[in-house]
């Protein structure tokens, strides 16, 4: 064979071998600035919005609201908005879990309710230690949970069914456990009443945890980009890790400063942060959290990967009704008493509205347990507002439904968009 024809293959081949695939996310970082925009151009374009929609309406409602009575943004405001939140937050972190999975839990306001009572009772009427009392009515809490996920999982009965007999059945049970009382007061300065109206007045407690959150997303964030790079991955660079590190610095701050310009850093706050950094590794960093986003992205699929779905959504039942007993006594701690009303009214819609306008979507196999404090920001931010200018609550319903309804044709629109782009 010819030296010509030899060069001749040579080059054939070269050019009939395709380049390598390089990850775009690379060349963004390598553009710097620019890179950054035009990716979160792309980002948009494409139906993948986050938590961008959220956080602007998080802006927009303060300004509105600060502009309107000059009293939004004051620490009392702001301090009375993170004590809100706890309870109704933490039944929402649990509505995130049954999201994931494409279902619905319409029973948690009334296990929020039995697990109040219940916990009252024990300790009210029985003299039962206060903490044992309110780990016996979670553990009740789990065994309902098991219930729901055992009728939904093992007899094939939907979801919806089943949790819409159990928010009929619990809320029975929760009349019949408070009997002729009615309602039972919290024991003054107990665990219960410490729940929701217990503040860490030393400065150094909302300084120092603003700078755990903080070296801790740092750590976190570079370990990771370090661990990406050793396997050969897209990593975030050193710059972009320190950038996101300084902002959050800001935010945590300023909320920490603020907060100690009132009564200091409230426990329930505490609480309701911890639950949802917990819960977020859980779902992004361990096997069991890839284990439901898979059986919420396609039941079928997962089953045929060796995960056992029904042990998944059972455990996910539990979780969410863990959560909403663990939020009950919140929600009684706030209100000073247990009583046959406790987790009525608009308490579960709020929940469910919390995790769907944070951006967890109501279709599965997406979402965030980052949703729940964002989402109840919203809904609470909306509902003090009104509270000041002092409009009635059917306006607030009629408002926070609305909300409602456009995070959801929001999320409906935003997944047609990325199936187009072929993201979906």
């Amino acid at each position: 064979m010819s030296k010509h024809s030899t060069t001749q293959k040579a080059a054939m081949t070269t050019e009939s071998t395709p380049a390598p695939a390089v990850d775009p996310r690379l060349l963004v970082r390598e553009q710097g600035l620019a890179g950054y925009l035009g990716e979160f151009r792309r980002k948009l374009r494409s139906g993948d919005l986050g938590s961008v929609p959220v956080v602007l309406g998080l802006v927009l409602i303060a300004a509105i609201f600060q502009g309107i009575t000059g009293k939004f943004l004051t620490a009392g405001n702001i301090s009375n908005i993170t004590l809100y939140i706890a309870g109704p937050g933490l039944i929402s972190v649990g509505i995130v879990f049954v999201l994931l999975l494409g279902e619905i839990d319409l029973s948690l306001g009334s296990v929020a309710g039995v697990s109040a009572a219940v916990s009252a009772v024990l300790s009210v009427q029985h003299g039962v230690n206060e903490v044992l009392a309110a780990v016996l009515a979670v553990l009740a809490a789990l065994v309902i949970g098991a219930l729901h996920g055992f009728f939904f999982a093992k007899i094939g009965v939907p979801a919806f069914v089943v949790t819409l007999a159990g928010l009929l059945g619990w809320s029975g049970l929760q009349g019949w456990v408070m009997g002729n009382t009615g309602t039972l007061n919290n024991p003054p300065n107990g665990f219960i009443a410490h729940l929701d109206n217990y503040f860490f007045d030393d400065v150094a407690a909302a300084y120092g945890l603003a700078a755990v959150a903080v070296a801790g997303y740092f750590v976190a964030a570079f370990l990771g980009a370090r661990s990406r790079r050793a396997a050969g991955l897209a990593a975030k660079p050193l710059s972009e890790v320190l950038l996101r590190t300084a902002l959050l610095a800001v935010l945590a701050f300023v909320a920490a400063y603020t907060l100690n310009q009132d009564r200091g850093l409230p426990l329930a706050l505490v609480v309701f942060l911890g639950v949802v950094v917990v819960t977020d590794f859980v779902l992004r960093r361990t096997s069991y959290g890839r284990k439901v986003f898979a059986v919420g992205g396609g039941v079928e699929a997962a089953r045929r990967a060796g995960i056992n779905v029904a042990w998944v959504r059972i455990s996910v039942f539990m979780i969410s009704a863990g959560l909403a007993a663990v939020g009950g006594l919140f929600i009684a701690s706030q209100s000073g008493f247990a009583d046959k009303q406790l987790g009525s009214g608009n308490v579960l819609m709020n929940s469910i509205a919390a995790a769907v306008i944070g951006g967890t979507s109501l279709f599965g196999g997406r979402g965030k347990t980052w949703s729940a404090l964002l989402g109840m920001l919203v809904i609470q931010s909306i509902v003090t507002g009104l509270d000041l200018q002092g409009i009635s609550q059917s306006i607030q319903y009629m408002i926070t439904g609305a909300v409602l309804l456009a995070a959801v044709v929001l999320d409906s629109v935003s997944r047609r968009t990325q199936k187009s782009a072929g993201r979906g």
